[in-house]
């Protein structure tokens, strides 16, 4: 089996390499990844796969930092009208915000198992020179200041080549599989939405990866598991007042823009915790008309994170004193809008141990680090679907795929080697049918209570 999927693997490389440069080419933000998922139920559809879309997908309720409903809309009339985008497959739910696909392969009694791969693109300008290779090459963002700048086009690319080779091997297999594209991982937005539906609770088995670049701590090409990403809140914090003319009467104003920035000074002196690194940053501050105008609205972009997940509870709670205090000192009321969060994670390393020993057993070209099990100090809410699992008795590991990339992360010259897509393949595909060997798989797991 694991010969075949190799050779299934390089067959479908540039099928997967020409889907990431589609998908680098059309570039959506978290909620808008209205083509992008069309594509992707398209693709599982005609694979044959049992395909959820919308709100089969996710709890409208539980979505976090929604665009605008005229966002939606521009962004809907943009890939209809100016883009290639499989229209049988785009539905109403989708360029309402209702972003994802779950693509579901059951092949009888068995383990289930859930791959997460995130879908979405990050706000940045793409470089037009012509150093840059998507540039030089030609599949470059269509969408002016948006672009893959983190390689979930290669996740996604990734996914759907998995896809590919599960369903090849399917009478092989035993169990459910679920492949879960999930939108809006920047801003860590999406998960939880996911998890709110349910599509965790019965998982045993859940594995979920980001690419990474090599001369990081990892010294193979892929790392089986991560742990300690910063548990981390996003808020908007919205302060009114009330106007007034700042020469004649300035007493009858209230200054909402002052008490936004109190407590932007107040937010930058919260106190670290002894039990773990804390970060706090306010991103932005609108506010104002006019120099002469008492302003009466200020909005401020704030983002709290905590080593685990209860120093990041401190650092809400700090916040939100701070927040409604200077809100009072001036006559203001204040509104916090979560936008988005995330939890800490670790993975479980038994299951870590099993993919490491597959992976050199049958892809023994593909080098596991020596360091199995690296820290992430970033934020990321696959968090949320690992301690899903985690809590309902099942595994979760969070891997990393080692790729040479042009340059940083989330910058306007990002850009990867297009090999690992192949490597990534080769690897989930193959662990996954590791998993759902065992015909005589039976669920003792202890169920957690929160279904």
């Amino acid at each position: 089996m694991y010969d075949q999927i190799t050779a299934m693997a390089k067959e479908i490389f540039e099928r997967s390499v020409a889907r990431r440069r589609d998908l680098h080419r059309h570039p959506e933000t978290g909620w808008l990844e209205m083509r992008t998922s069309a594509v992707i139920a398209g693709i599982l559809t005609e694979l044959g796969y049992e395909v959820l879309t919308g709100s089969n997908v996710l709890d409208g309720e539980a979505r976090l930092g929604l665009p605008s409903e005229a966002a939606l809309r521009e962004h809907a009339n943009l890939i209809r009208e100016n883009w290639n985008t499989p229209l049988t497959y785009l539905t109403e739910e989708m360029e309402a915000g209702y972003t994802g696909v779950i693509g579901i392969l059951r092949c009888g009694p068995g383990p289930v198992c859930a791959l997460r791969f995130d879908i979405d693109a990050l706000g940045v300008l793409e470089d037009e020179s012509s150093g840059h290779r998507p540039a030089r090459e030609g599949f470059a963002s269509l969408c002016p200041g948006v672009m893959h700048a983190c390689g979930h086009d290669g996740h996604t690319a990734i996914g759907l080549g998995v896809a590919e080779v599960l369903m090849s091997v399917k009478e092989q297999l035993h169990g459910t599989v679920k492949l879960i594209f999930q939108p809006a991982e920047e801003g860590v937005r999406g998960a939880r939405a996911i998890v709110s539906k349910g599509h965790l609770d019965d998982v045993d088995y859940f594995i979920g990866t980001h690419l990474a670049p090599l001369d990081g701590p990892d010294d193979g090409a892929v790392t089986p598991a991560t742990y300690g990403s910063l548990a981390t809140t996003k808020y908007d914090v919205i302060y009114h007042g009330a106007p007034a003319h700042a020469g004649g009467f300035p007493e009858k104003g209230r200054n909402a823009l002052l008490a936004a920035s109190c407590a932007a000074m107040g937010l930058a002196a919260i106190p670290r915790h002894s039990e773990g690194a804390s970060r706090v940053n306010t991103g932005t501050l609108h506010a104002g008309t006019g120099r002469n105008v008492i302003p009466d609205y200020a909005k401020m972009e704030i983002e709290l994170r905590g080593e685990t997940t209860a120093v990041n509870a401190y650092m809400e709670d700090s916040a939100r004193r701070i927040c409604e205090a200077a809100a009072a000192m001036y006559g203001c009321t204040c509104e916090m809008i979560c936008m988005g969060a995330a939890d800490s994670h670790h993975s479980d390393l038994a299951l870590a141990d099993r993919a490491a020993a597959l992976i050199e057993r049958e892809l023994p070209d593909i080098r596991v680090s020596s360091v199995r099990n690296v820290r992430n100090w970033g934020s990321e809410d696959i968090s949320l679907m690992m301690t899903r699992v985690q809590s309902h008795g099942g595994q979760a590991i969070c891997m990393r795929n080692m790729t040479r990339m042009e340059a940083p992360q989330h910058t306007a010259d990002f850009d990867f080697d297009e090999t690992v897509l192949e490597e990534g393949i080769r690897i989930f595909s193959a662990v996954t049918c590791d998993l759902m060997q065992d015909e005589t798989y039976k669920d003792t797991r202890q169920r957690g209570e929160n279904k």
